[in-house]
């Protein structure tokens, strides 16, 4: 049985999985979230910056039908439209893409809409906005994006979890081995991008990296 997915339950799951081919060790973000979905995973975000809008259409087109298949939650992140013309569940903005107003004329009353924030001003700001859930990040240091911000640590982390008011992923350099401090602070989805798309055997390490958590 699968869960519904709607923009009040996209984010009730435990990992927020991203693609970023680039760190996947030659394989395609298709083989990677097969083995995404192959674990129980039911949360994909597409995140491609170098690809072409055709490579990222095609591919988008496939990860919707195998999360679909999988009942799955597939979110497209920085390009509204293109999470519009392929039928993702949510769209995933920052801070300098459109405000969340005119991406909500684009998608529609259906498709859920993340917010990236790094303060609690942005969290309040994301909420007041019409957000349906908003990314804390990032906790520690990260190198999968050229442009991120300094880490924002458990400090803001902690004032989502009691403050925030709306569902939150934490993300920015979560791995196994730090994950049960982050859940331990409040987390309940927490987002991984290189730990599970760089490792060699995904099903196993989305198995560590969930009994990490439930023994948090």
């Amino acid at each position: 049985m699968t869960r519904p997915i709607t923009r009040n339950t996209i984010l009730d799951t435990d990992l927020y999985c991203l693609t970023a081919e680039k760190f996947s060790g030659g394989r395609s973000n298709i083989d990677v979230v097969r083995d995404m979905l192959a674990a129980g995973v039911s949360l994909v975000q597409y995140r491609e910056k170098s690809k072409s809008m055709r490579d990222k259409y095609e591919e988008c087109l496939a990860l919707r039908q195998m999360t679909r298949e999988a009942g799955a939650a597939f979110i497209v992140n920085d390009d509204v439209h293109l999470g519009v013309l392929t039928g993702a569940d949510g769209v995933h903005i920052g801070q300098d893409d459109l405000p969340v107003a005119a991406v909500r004329q684009l998608v529609g009353e259906h498709v859920a809409i993340g917010v990236s924030t790094h303060s609690p001003e942005q969290a309040q700001k994301a909420k007041a906005d019409g957000a349906d859930y908003i990314g804390v990040g990032p906790i520690f240091k990260t190198f999968t994006k050229e442009d991120v911000c300094d880490p924002v640590g458990f400090a803001y982390l902690e004032w989502a979890a009691a403050n925030a008011g709306l569902p939150f992923v934490a993300i920015g350099g979560i791995k196994a081995h730090n994950v049960a401090d982050v859940v331990r602070r409040g987390a309940r989805c927490v987002a991984m991008v290189t730990e599970i798309v760089a490792a060699k055997d995904i099903p196993h390490t989305i198995d560590t990296i969930r009994r990490h958590m439930a023994n948090a």
